[in-house]
């Protein structure tokens, strides 16, 4: 699988529809759509001067459309209420924390996209279906949402500080062990770092790919989904004994569970820690904090055992309309937009990210910064990585309280036993 990129600007169909107050909502005759469109998109890592391009050439291709951007790093909790209450914005991305695709297709809050997408075409004629490095998630056989970006968690590191300290970058789980370990005694630093307030971090950046690698698609999926046994599975256990030596060896930082994502971002571009978890958002939302001398370096987490590729697990940030949404027709109109090659183009230069569509070379672009092409060249070989996928993300009623034992594992307070326990009895409240 190559992550590359195209988009294709695709039409609008001609079909009309009418709002409850008999406000025409729909395309005209000359394929524009009218009304006020609301759109609601989280602003993190990847920043928001993609989101402004984009909403900008909708704007000039639909100038009867107003549109309404709900947007910001605390939009997901702002917004809640207007989603519990029935009176959601018409397009939402869903990214973020508070924010869980999963949940909200549980809840029957987002369209059936089933049928519609089908009908999509590039304008090459291929399908827009077609045209995805990852499909959209599966739920029982419907779409509930498009994959906009294509991200992948994974364990970053700096490059000069490992040069200049002579320290192999891992390649498995021994070799990260004797690495964290060397780290550890030269520096004076406890090697690995994350968000104790967002435990999801560690979840979907280092034991997704661990379940993976142990298990593959059908593990993965498993755990996920909290299927009976899977927690207490013998190679789910394995993984978690894994985690447990981290913690005894000292190599996880003691202060991780009080602090932020951002914050333990801080303390790894300061050189206090030397491994984090994180995706590719990292170099761009510490863009204005990275000292001149610290320079990214991004590896899938190595927690595969020696002799085995190391694994990757993509994280897609999805597009979605919501179920009830007052302007249908605009959003579909401006879901289909965003799919375009320039945009496409935009995301890699903008975010330092992908969009999760087939197509164009990121090497050759040089707008696009070293570290992203340096980590698409080692997941594009097959000799060093194996993509794994997930059906869909963990419903946040499972994610909570398997997150709540998992800060527990890593500060010593329960062992790994314990823990699959604590997840096994959790998974089996979510099935109930």
């Amino acid at each position: 699988m190559a992550f590359l990129m195209l988009a294709f600007a695709v039409g609008c169909n001609n079909e009309e529809q009418s709002d409850s107050d008999g406000e025409s909502k729909a395309k005209s005759s000359d394929g524009e759509v009218s009304g006020t469109l609301e759109i609601q998109y989280f602003v993190g890592g990847y920043g928001d001067a993609w989101w402004k391009e984009v909403i900008k050439g909708f704007k000039e291709k639909y100038p009867d459309v107003e549109v309404k951007e709900q947007a910001g790093p605390n939009i997901n909790e702002e917004m809640k209420t207007r989603w519990i209450s029935g009176n959601p914005p018409d397009v939402v991305y869903i990214d973020g924390a508070g924010s869980s695709e999963t949940q909200m297709v549980e809840d029957g809050q987002l369209m059936d996209l089933t049928d519609w997408v089908k009908t999509i075409k590039l304008e090459d004629g291929t399908p827009l279906m077609d045209s995805f490095i990852v499909p959209p998630s599966d739920f029982d056989g419907k779409i509930y949402s498009l994959p906009l970006v294509f991200d992948t968690w994974g364990t970053w590191y700096d490059k000069k500080m490992f040069e200049e300290g002579g320290y192999e970058v891992p390649t498995d789980f021994e070799s990260w062990m004797k690495s964290m370990g060397e780290i550890k005694d030269k520096e004076g630093i406890a090697p690995f770092t994350t968000t104790g307030q967002y435990p999801y971090y560690f979840l979907r950046g280092v034991l997704y790919p661990a379940f993976a690698s142990a298990g593959g698609d059908e593990l993965l999926a498993s755990v996920i989904n909290g299927e009976e046994g899977a927690w207490t599975s013998e190679p789910v256990m394995n993984v978690m004994k894994k985690v447990q030596k981290m913690q005894e060896a000292g190599y996880i930082d003691p202060g991780f569970a009080a602090l932020s994502h951002t914050q333990s971002q801080m303390n790894f571009i300061l050189g206090k820690n030397a491994y984090i978890p994180v995706g590719f958002w990292l170099p761009n939302e510490m863009a204005k904090d990275v000292p001149e001398d610290f320079e990214f370096g991004f590896i899938p987490s190595p927690m595969n055992e020696k002799g085995e590729p190391m694994v990757v697990v993509p994280d897609l940030r999805p597009l979605a309309i919501a179920k009830e949404a007052k302007n249908p027709e605009a959003a579909k109109a401006f879901v289909e937009f965003a799919y375009q090659k320039e945009y496409a183009s935009k995301f890699a230069e903008l975010t330092g990210a992908l969009m999760n569509m087939k197509g164009v070379d990121i090497a050759s672009n040089e707008n696009v910064p070293a570290y992203l092409k340096d980590a698409n060249k080692m997941i594009n070989d097959p000799e060093k990585v194996e993509i794994h996928h997930k059906p869909h993300p963990m419903s946040a009623d499972l994610e909570t309280p398997i997150s709540d034992a998992l800060v527990a594992l890593m500060l010593g307070e329960i062992d790994a036993e314990e823990f699959c326990k604590k997840a096994e009895a959790a998974a089996a409240d979510y099935r109930d």
